[in-house]
């Protein structure tokens, strides 16, 4: 692959969201050259504001996505709006192609590029999803306290999901929809902390205006609801791994996949890194910008272990740093008087 002009980096980061941007902020302070390059799908672009976070509480994504571009590009970071396509192994670093035409190379890869929330397959779910259609309690159970919230039943997480969400409300009724069977142990645990169970599937939503107010059966009969809490499907934005062989596999919640790697973010392939959501469908926005930093933080270790290990080469070979400036130096004298 022909890398572009000017398009060689220490880092390409791929994903432009908190984890990405954490990641690209650290190695800007680190002086090292980086590229972000964003598809421009943040997982959280539905919600109207992002909680959880100290100090940016309440504020819009996008407005936070803003404020990390800029403290990025004061530290000579650069981000471009182009998704990433393929990563290959080139001598000893990467190139990567965006969908821009635009092919850069890198010393090491960070991908952070997010997931897709796969909902259940109930007419209206998508078009509430971050508004009163949630899935997460810290990021948005304080906004529905004390009201009626339903718990959609798809896998075996909708017990946890019923029980967690009973700290926010004492109004939390469980849908079975098309969930596995309650064990003896589940149903007590629910009638212990009084969360209601209504048998048969959801077959779509009703509105009270631009407002959830309750779901509807195939029976015909509606429940009355504020809120509906659903487990989605955690599907990677990692098809730019998968040529240097790293592949999503189950996430041990059961709710989809991820990229494995250790608590740094270092993966099976040597150079490439993982944050965010890809790694950890569970982290919320503070989680995966932590997660960069510290991929960040990794990755520059591991620069400097490079460059260590060339120096310590260089010092130790024939004649030494000194003696091979000398031989140098009479080069270029020969050169320069043409003796």
């Amino acid at each position: 692959m022909r890398i572009d002009d000017g398009g060689r980096y220490d880092v390409v980061v791929v994903g432009g969201g908190a984890a990405g941007l954490s990641a690209a902020l650290m190695l800007g302070r680190a002086r090292r050259s980086v590229l972000v390059a964003d598809g421009g799908r943040p997982r959280n672009a539905p919600a109207a504001r992002m909680h959880g976070f100290l100090s940016r509480d309440g504020m819009p994504p996008e407005r936070f996505l803003e404020a990390g571009r800029r403290e990025v590009a004061s530290y000579g970071g650069e981000v471009v709006t182009g998704l990433a396509v393929s990563a290959a192994r080139e001598g000893e670093g990467f190139a990567v192609r965006l969908d821009t035409g635009r092919r850069v190379w890198s010393r090491r890869l960070l991908v952070a590029a997010g997931i897709t929330d796969e909902l259940p397959d109930v007419p209206g779910l998508a078009e509430r999803w971050g508004r009163d259609v949630l899935h997460c309690p810290y990021c948005h159970g304080w906004e529905v306290r004390d009201q009626p919230i339903g718990i959609l039943a798809c896998d075996a997480r909708a017990v946890h999901q019923a029980l967690l969400f009973r700290q926010w409300t004492d109004k939390v009724t469980l849908l079975t929809h098309t969930g596995p069977g309650l064990s003896e142990e589940e149903a007590g645990q629910l009638a212990a902390r009084g969360v209601a169970v209504v048998d048969g599937e959801v077959s779509g939503l009703e509105m009270s205006g631009d407002a959830l107010s309750g779901v509807r059966l195939r029976t015909g009969e509606v429940i009355p609801l504020r809120a509906l809490a659903v487990a989605p499907r955690a599907v990677p934005h990692a098809a730019v791994l998968s040529g240097l062989g790293l592949l999503p596999v189950p996430h041990p919640s059961g709710g989809g996949e991820h990229i494995e790697a250790d608590a740094a973010g270092r993966t099976a392939v040597p150079g490439v890194w993982v944050a965010g959501n890809v790694a950890d469908p569970l982290a919320t926005v503070i989680l995966a910008a932590a997660s960069g930093a510290t991929a960040a933080g990794a990755i520059n270790a591991d620069l400097i272990a490079e460059e260590t290990r060339r120096a310590v080469r260089a010092e130790r070979a024939p004649f030494g740093r000194e003696a091979e400036a000398r031989a140098c130096e009479r080069v270029l004298g020969v050169r320069r008087h043409g003796i």
